[in-house]
């Protein structure tokens, strides 16, 4: 019988449902799942499953016999699952949908992934995939580990936010746990046209290193140094002593190798690592994650290393070899399990929040100004402050109030101290009036002496040992919210959420029990923040369902952008490093699929001459220059006073100038908002996202693009009076923000730049609606003032201008409206589209600016004076721009 005769017997028993069928030596069973998609292939060390998730993404389960289910916290969505084409010879069996598919090789038992035009965009390494058994807590478990193959010419980002300052990790070794300034997320998005989601709830190592060398103590006693210290008890000061520690590391061969330094303890205080006398890292701050990373080129043989930390610590260096591979390891598994999604960056990210929930709008007065200082201390220091703020003329939408309002009910005890705060519902009300929104610090935490903590304890549900709800258990989150609801939501009428230490601070399920200590903690050891965010959003939807939700949160895990929650990058210095390394952690979380971020503009900890240091002051600019173009928009600061005006005349008026810009993109920002809900886009850019072809502009890890048009170059060095910035590979070219200069694609160029400017571009091709400045999001246009509709030539553009009510879940009924503006450059014709969608509150007719960019018009933040004014009445109109 010939093999082509044999094929066709073998694919149409595979349609009928036969159960086991054998092609070359390889068992695939379970064949009359078929129907559903799934196809499960019976191998000599397990499982193996392929499940279409939608038509570019592939879900792979690998699993032993007495492997036990886990629970779905991550996929959520209701996505029919599309049918595959399915094909089988004596070499592979193939699974195609229309944009991806896996060919699993027979011989190798590896899989190869390739894209709609066929092209192979990730593969496995032959006899990569393993699952070993293990324990945890004393409870069977397993280590499950998966190798990829990848090319020298890959970039790769993500897996969350980390303090390492890198934002391509290929090869780099992280432990991805959940602390104070690290956020972990197993999702990783490549150059090659993919992004892979490891779908573990555990601690996960990527490209972990089995070599170490244990750091011994030195004798002498190190520099004592007293620092103000947070705390989840609250402000503290901590005497610590700085030692050195010392080893020796020999490496087997030249090469680049990736070093992971582990302090020994939660938390660490200090990097400091020096190898044969070349300092490598040095990065104080008053707390660190316990690991960091680095990739460093070492030659063959005996290396002498310096460490330096805090004298408790036990400091661990981990190294290997870098190689031409991804490594995905979990030592706490059931099942190993990731899902791959072909396409480019934005394809991968929509299609990841396709099946795992999309990011609600936020609200309108979320993406202005959220100004907040650690902290206010009485109801009438707050409600002071924010009417400075509409005194001095400064935007703002929402002012903080962070912890220990509380006083003397205890820890969280979701209740104010009357005796400063005396009314509570007077305070929202006043600033309500002064169209400002109140957000409210609460904990996961609560003290077992407050009454609200004595019956969570009478109840039992506190995870055992801490002071940490356990919201795993459902019977003790529905307890949670109920007194959330109670005590803070109906009274008070409160805007929005701040959710803090929601790792649970700092990795602190290691070794607990949850869920009424049924489960080890290492299970769901970085989900934590995930059910938290979940409670909260869950019950803000049932009783306070006319108002939009916004959490802010200072951890996250994949999923949690359903739940409208935005994270920031925790306590962190103010210094240049520092700087850098939050812009790069935020990057690495955008790629990871989570849109909503932020930082503490200033720094968390500052120091204490910050009020009159001309040096601090110039980082705060450039702190804040950088945060007008995050998702959000935000200042906070430890034992300070953070309002601009402390800092003088010239800061308040360089902060003024970025709120006023911030304020004048709103209809851009707010657009994309939009854009992040209908269609999974992101608004923060890594550059992969829109140039993966272009291997320097992979190579930016300070640079991003803010939307579809705007290059945001930040400023991370003091004294500079130039900044090399590199304009990505585009054949329009760019266009100067401030100056209007048309520049090429593909070239570095040397901006000149002062305090008040950070280098931003344009895309040549572009349209940015501009508003009028404005001191809150919601105040309407003046009868004279207009949309300016700024059209940067040099190829056709478009854009979608996005309105609502802004602060309602009426858009989920199509109670929104858009205005699509089409430029044809040739023609020097803009098209203003019909009017689609009605929403109450809409205006009827608008009057636009239309200016066409050059260095005489629509340059930099100030209202055009020229341009073609049109009214516009929600008809179509086409007009000649000259």
């Amino acid at each position: 019988m010939s093999k082509e005769k044999v094929f066709l017997i073998v694919f149409a028993l595979l349609i009928l449902g036969v159960e086991n069928i054998f092609a070359g030596g390889t068992i695939i069973s379970n064949a009359k799942r078929i129907a559903s998609g799934k196809i499960e292939l019976a191998l000599k060390t397990g499982k193996l499953t392929l499940i279409p998730l939608n038509q570019n993404s592939i879900r792979v389960q690998f699993s032993q016999p007495d492997s036990e289910p886990v629970e779905e916290l991550i996929y959520t969505e209701s996505v029919k699952a599309p049918k595959p084409q399915i094909k089988e010879n004596d070499q592979q069996v193939s699974f195609t949908l229309d944009g991806i598919s896996v060919m699993f090789d027979k011989q190798t038992e590896a899989l190869t992934f390739k894209d709609r035009n066929g092209r192979v965009i990730l593969q496995e390494k032959a006899g990569g995939r393993s699952m070993v058994n293990s324990t945890v807590q004393g409870e069977p478990t397993f280590v499950a580990e998966q190798k990829f193959i990848s090319p020298v010419d890959e970039y790769i980002y993500g897996t969350g936010q980390f303090q390492d300052g890198y934002l391509n990790i290929r090869g780099l070794t992280r432990r991805m746990t959940q602390v104070n300034t690290q956020i972990s997320i197993p999702f990783i998005l490549s150059s090659k046209g993919y992004g892979l989601l490891w779908n573990n709830y555990g601690l996960t190592d990527f490209n972990p290193a089995e070599d170490y060398v244990k750091l011994i103590p030195g004798t002498e006693n190190g520099e004592e140094i007293t620092v103000d210290a947070t705390s989840t008890s609250g402000n503290k000061k901590e005497v610590r002593r700085i030692n050195l520690f010392t080893a020796s590391l020999t490496v087997p061969e030249t090469g680049n190798y990736s070093l992971l330094l582990d302090v020994g303890q939660r938390m660490a205080r200090k990097y400091f690592l020096s190898i044969d006398g070349r300092n490598l890292i040095d990065v104080n701050n008053t707390w660190l994650p316990p690991t960091t990373s680095l990739i460093v080129k070492l030659e063959k043989g005996k290396h002498e290393i310096e460490v330096q930390g805090e004298r408790n610590d036990k400091p661990l260096l981990y190294w290997r070899k870098v190689t031409d591979e991804t490594i995905f390891r979990s030592p706490v598994a059931q099942t190993l399990d990731y899902t791959v999604f072909a396409g480019v960056g934005d394809e991968v990210i929509a299609s990841y929040r396709e099946l795992t929930g999309a990011a609600p709008l936020m609200p309108l007065w979320a993406i202005g100004y959220i100004h907040c200082r650690e902290r206010y201390n009485t109801q009438e220091d707050l409600l002071e402050n924010a009417r400075e703020f509409r005194k001095r003329k400064l935007p703002i939408d929402m002012i903080v109030q962070d912890w220990q309002y509380w006083g003397k009910y205890g820890w969280n005890a979701m209740q104010f101290d009357e005796d400063r705060y005396p009314d509570p519902a007077a305070m929202v009300k006043e600033l309500h009036d002064m169209n400002m929104r109140l957000m409210l610090s609460v904990w996961s935490k609560v003290s077992r002496k407050s009454t609200l903590g004595k019956q969570i304890e009478e109840k039992g549900y506190y995870i055992s040992g801490t002071e940490w709800l356990d919201f795993f258990n459902p019977n003790a989150a529905a307890f949670y919210w109920k007194n959330f609801n109670e005590k803070l939501l109906k009274p008070y009428r409160i805007d929005a959420w701040w959710q803090d230490a929601t790792e649970p601070e700092n990795d602190d399920l290691k070794n607990r029990r949850v869920n009424k200590g049924q489960i080890p903690g290492e299970v769901y050891r970085n989900v934590y923040p995930l059910y938290v965010s979940k409670t909260i959003y869950e019950g803000l939807r049932r009783d306070d369902s006319k108002r939009r939700a916004m959490i802010f949160t200072r951890s996250g895990f994949s999923g949690m952008q359903r739940y409208a929650a935005a994270t920031w990058s925790g306590d962190v210095g103010y210094d240049w490093e520092t700087l850098r390394r939050q812009i790069t952690g935020g990057l690495g979380q955008m790629a990871s699929g989570l849109p909503w971020w932020t930082y503490d503009a200033g720094g968390f900890f500052r120091p204490r001459n910050q009020y009159t240091s001309p040096e601090y002051h110039e980082m705060f600019i450039r702190w804040v220059q950088a945060g007008t173009f995050f998702p959000l928009m935000r200042v906070h600061g430890y034992k300070s006073n953070t309002e601009p005006w402390r800092y003088g005349d010239k800061v308040e008026g360089i902060v003024a100038q970025y709120l006023d810009l911030r304020y004048r993109m709103l209809p851009y920002i707010y657009s994309q908002n939009a854009e992040i809900f209908f269609s999974g886009s992101t608004l923060m850019r890594p550059l992969v996202m829109d140039f993966s072809n272009d291997r320097k502009a992979l190579e930016q890890n300070h640079q991003f693009m803010f939307g579809p048009s705007l290059l945001v170059a930040p400023v991370t060095k003091a004294n500079v009076s130039k900044w090399n910035t590199y304009l990505p590979d585009y054949a329009a070219g760019w266009i100067d923000f401030w100056r209007g200069g048309k520049y090429q694609g593909g070239q570095s160029v040397d901006i000149d730049v002062d305090m008040e400017k950070i280098p931003l571009f344009v895309k040549a091709g572009s349209i940015i609606p501009f508003g009028p400045v404005k001191q809150y999001t919601s105040q309407e246009e003046g009868e004279n003032e207009s949309l300016e509709i700024r059209i940067y030539p040099g190829a056709d553009a478009s854009f979608m201008i996005y309105e609502d009510e802004g602060n309602n879940y009426n858009y989920e009924k199509g109670q929104f409206s858009t205005i699509e503006l089409n430029w044809n450059d040739a023609k020097k014709e803009l098209e203003i589209g019909k009017r689609k969608g009605v929403f109450p509150g809409m205006k009827g007719k608008r009057t636009f600016n239309i200016v066409l960019v050059s260095p005489q018009s629509g340059v930099g933040i100030s209202t055009s004076s020229s341009g073609v004014t049109v009214s516009y009445n929600g008809k179509a109109t086409k007009l000649k721009i000259k």
